[in-house]
């Protein structure tokens, strides 16, 4: 009996030891306790996350988000797990994930150092170049053709500090204008306000797929920066951040991402069916390939 009652303390021990080692804390405690998880999402960022004809965000990014999501319900064994929808601009991301706000963001952020000082990034999920759009018979084809005239970046992005950065390096000046989001930089370069904007090219020839004359645009000049994208989550989560890698290694490793890019890159989306048609990159089969979370 003695033997059994030892034997039965040891495994209590054990028991509880484990429950211990799998404690909840940062994100993963807030949203067991609420009972709600915080999607920040995008509203014109496609194919990446944006609104549809419902005005539902929808998009490559917001699928794998979705997983994310479907995999913390798993975790904590909550299948009814209400999913908040917080609409954020490139402005405002990063200080709504720092505050509480939002607990994922996903959308087309890019994974840096700089950003790394305040907010973590899952693994890659995509990797972009940053260049530019022009009106197709402005001329401009090189940074020196921009000298004396105003470019728009969005706010918040750091397609804003690379356009500084050549600006300097080509001897050119230009006039820095910004806009609240990527739709209102499309449209000062489609009404004539700039004479560029400058932004990573997939959004770029998402904008130009959706307008209703694509052929009055064009996406020109050099690679000012190789750019990945990540889910954005706060700093120092270990519990959360595993989660998220281990989906999207899982998604991976399945070859399932193939379908889901093939779905909003290569095939007719939402709301006007329109196909952005721009096959995977070798710079992002890599990344899927040898999953990293490394910032530029």
């Amino acid at each position: 009996m003695r033997k059994i009652l030892i034997l039965s303390a040891a495994l209590a021990t054990a028991y509880m030891g484990s429950v211990q080692a799998e404690e909840l804390t940062g994100t993963l405690q807030k949203v067991n306790e609420s009972g709600i998880i915080t999607i920040g999402h995008r509203e014109s960022s496609i194919p990446f996350s944006y609104l549809d004809d419902k005005q539902k965000p929808v998009g490559y990014a917001m699928d794998l988000c979705n997983q994310v999501v479907a995999a913390v319900k798993k975790k904590l064994n909550k299948p009814s797990l209400v999913v908040k929808l917080v609409p954020v601009t490139s402005q405002t991301r990063t200080a709504l994930m720092v505050n509480g706000t939002v607990d994922l963001e996903c959308g087309s952020t890019t994974n840096s150092k700089e950003r790394q000082k305040q907010v973590a990034f899952s693994d890659s999920y995509f990797v972009t170049s940053v260049r530019m759009l022009v009106r197709a018979d402005s001329g401009i084809k090189s940074l020196d053709d921009l000298n004396g005239k105003p470019v728009v970046t969005t706010t918040g992005t750091t397609s804003d500090r690379y356009i500084k950065q050549n600006e300097q390096g080509h001897s050119i000046d230009v006039k820095n204008v910004y806009a609240k989001d990527h739709a209102e930089s499309f449209l000062m370069v489609e009404t004539g306000r700039a004479a560029a904007f400058v932004m990573d090219d997939v959004l770029l020839a998402s904008l130009i797929a959706n307008n209703k004359n694509p052929k009055d645009f064009a996406i020109v000049g050099p690679a000012l920066s190789v750019e990945p994208y990540g889910i954005m989550m706060r700093k120092d989560d270990p519990q959360l951040k595993r989660l998220a890698d281990e989906t999207l290694s899982t998604l991976y490793k399945s070859g399932e991402v193939n379908k889901i890019y093939d779905k909003w890159f290569m095939k007719p989306i939402p709301p006007k069916n329109i196909t952005i048609n721009l096959p995977m990159s070798e710079k992002l089969k890599e990344a899927i390939k040898n999953p990293n979370d490394v910032g530029i």
